[in-house]
């Protein structure tokens, strides 16, 4: 039957604990996924993302297999690289997506190399593209904490960080340049990255936060129908991807991202706002 399908693999304890790690995940990766968006800084997140691997290479290193020392290691990559950027983008003539750009290929490059000459190809594959069948408890409690976290500081700073988007000339005249809650969601987002390498590997982490928040701009346009709709795409897509892995044994990952992105692909044609089928028929009328 149709539903054994999808409970089936429900009864074992490890895609119990995957689908958890990928609710976490959408809960926290779903609204910052919008800001990127919304902020212009899509491709800054895929920077920041790129530039965890030699933090997590040298947290595998010296710890193997342990969410604690690659999620140290990571964090403090990603947070060295966003500071090296925006000063290098302050002191120099450089703009900071170029910034960023020549940041992260250096740490993509640093990173596998750490891997590939320490270890073998299995751990590197591992750690650029996760699996979500082998998080274990540890790793769910970080994944908890680092969502539940971030839901919290944005709805403290929500007000700024939404002024920012639409309007940065008034938030500077009523908070000043603004620059400390740039350096929060950078934080936040480094942060939202680490919790996904686990699951999805450092390279796909960022699949998770923004397919959702592309797909969920072509059904809606009030903030808090984005938000819910990124969380809601994110942990459909979560769930389908897994059931679909375990039955296939193709990898959870990749398989999760790649039906990410068919929801984006099915929205950026069909979707009511924005999308090639709306936008044709804006035309005609």
């Amino acid at each position: 039957m149709m539903i054994d399908f999808f409970l089936e693999p429900l009864q074992y304890a490890f895609m119990k604990k995957a689908l958890v790690s990928c609710l976490c995940l959408a809960l926290g990766a779903g609204p910052m996924g919008v800001l990127l968006v919304l902020r212009r800084m899509s491709l800054m997140g895929d920077a920041l993302s790129h530039a965890l691997l030699p933090g997590v290479a040298v947290g595998y290193i010296l710890g193997g297999f342990s969410l604690i020392a690659m999620g140290v290691g990571g964090l403090t990559a990603g947070l060295i690289m966003a500071l090296l950027a925006g000063l290098t983008s302050r002191l120099t003539q450089l703009k900071e997506d170029a910034s960023f750009a020549g940041f992260f290929l250096i740490a993509l490059s640093l990173g596998v190399l750490l891997i590939s000459l320490k270890h073998s190809a299995v751990d590197l594959t591992h750690i650029l593209f996760g699996s979500a069948l082998s998080v274990d408890d540890g790793a769910l409690v970080s994944m908890g904490i680092i969502s539940s976290l971030t839901l919290v500081i944005l709805a403290v700073i929500y007000r700024p960080l939404l002024i920012e988007c639409f309007d940065p000339s008034f938030l500077k005249s009523t908070h000043g340049n603004g620059g400390y809650y740039q350096v929060i969601f950078l934080g936040l987002v480094v942060l939202n990255l680490v919790s996904g390498f686990a699951t999805l590997g450092t390279l796909l982490s960022l699949g998770i936060m923004m397919l959702p928040a592309i797909s969920a701009r072509f059904w809606a346009r009030k903030m808090t129908g984005l938000f819910l709709l990124s969380i809601l795409i994110a942990t459909l897509t979560g769930f389908f991807g897994l059931i679909l892995s375990y039955h296939t044994d193709w990898p959870s990952g990749p398989t999760i991202v790649l039906l990410a992105g068919m929801v984006y692909i099915l929205s950026l044609g069909i979707g009511p706002y924005g999308s090639i089928l709306h936008h044709r028929k804006y035309k005609k009328s």
